[in-house]
């Protein structure tokens, strides 16, 4: 009998612990021999958006709906999610700002790094969902973080009624700090935030506690990231994909054991194993889930969000973002 050999696969990803045990091939996936590199996030997004590099890759949440709006073939989505974070608390004001009064932002100026990246699609959601902010009464910025001159990786529509105004010359951080914007929303802290100065804060001073309150109200866990697969991989090998959701998902369950392992902590976290407990009180036992049916209300939250931000064309539904046979898990 002839045994076929392994597929090989190139993936790339952020080197974070949920993917540590695929990455360094504790857990294979059925059939293929990948190849995996780090790098940060932000440089994986730029090379797989403009280049398409490897056959896995970890992509933005924002970016892949703004892609399959526009019928692109050349990925496939795989329900697996690397990233998700809570972005109340990356919206920052300066000191002597609106702390804690989120509705004062009407009519303000707030800046913001890409229109696609997924945390300010979230962001802007709350602005307008529960705050009542209406975003075309803001006079939006876009431009770097810390470092002036970063542009749209993918070229976006605006909704009716939205303007944007590209700042080259400054950094975000140095306008809200010189005070020609009133806030911003990002996906990591500007460096006012973190210089030890005080001059930046986050909006909400107990943003932890604001973010469960809105996960026990919706339901909603925001995704960050997503896995993607070249489309000609998956066209010529379509049983790939749920393989490779297979070995994800492995990988991941690992590194939730290891995080509520009290024994010998894996993490260089004080309390780490009892923080790990107490998620799994509050989210489920399964605090990081993979899969379409355990994110279906955060998908169909964030396909309402990009659609009324003009990220797409129409409001995707999950046949539009995965495979059939990812749409549904066998049961035993």
């Amino acid at each position: 009998m002839t045994i076929s050999p392994p597929v090989e696969l190139t993936l790339a990803i952020n080197d974070s612990d949920q993917v540590r045990d695929l990455a360094t091939g504790r857990v294979a996936v059925e059939g293929v021999a990948l190849r995996t590199t780090h790098h940060p996030v932000e440089e994986i997004f730029f090379r797989h958006t403009k280049y398409r590099e490897w056959d896995v890759s970890e992509l933005s949440l924002g970016k892949f709906f703004a892609l399959k709006s526009r019928d692109d073939s050349s990925i496939v989505g795989l329900p697996v999610f690397p990233s998700r974070a809570f972005r109340h608390s990356e919206i920052f004001v300066r000191a002597d700002g609106p702390v804690d009064r989120p509705g004062d932002l009407a009519g303000t100026r707030i800046g913001f790094p890409e229109w696609t990246v997924t945390a300010t699609v979230y962001q802007r959601a709350l602005l307008q969902h529960e705050y009542g902010i209406d975003l075309t009464g803001v006079w939006w910025v876009q431009g770097g973080i810390n470092e002036p001159g970063r542009i749209e990786t993918l070229p976006v529509g605006l909704p009716a009624g939205v303007t944007v105004h590209q700042e080259t010359e400054r950094s975000l951080n140095d306008m809200l700090v010189d005070g020609d914007l009133d806030a911003i929303i990002v996906p990591h802290p500007p460096a006012g935030a973190t210089d030890g100065s005080g001059r930046l804060v986050q909006l909400f001073s107990d943003s932890q506690a604001v973010e469960q309150e809105y996960y026990a109200r919706t339901g909603i866990f925001p995704i960050m990231h997503i896995a993607v697969l070249d489309g000609e991989v998956h066209e010529r090998y379509p049983w790939i994909a749920g393989n490779l959701v297979t070995a994800f998902t492995r990988a991941k369950d690992n590194s939730l054991a290891r995080l509520q392992d009290p024994t010998a902590p894996q993490f260089p976290l004080p309390w780490g194993a009892q923080r790990a407990r107490y998620a799994a009180a509050t989210i489920g036992p399964d605090f990081w889930p993979y899969g379409v049916e355990a994110n279906r209300t955060t998908l169909e939250a964030f396909a309402q969000y990009a659609h009324e931000q003009a990220l797409t064309d129409r409001e995707l539904g999950l046949e539009d973002l995965f495979p059939a046979p990812l749409l549904e898990n066998f049961r035993i």
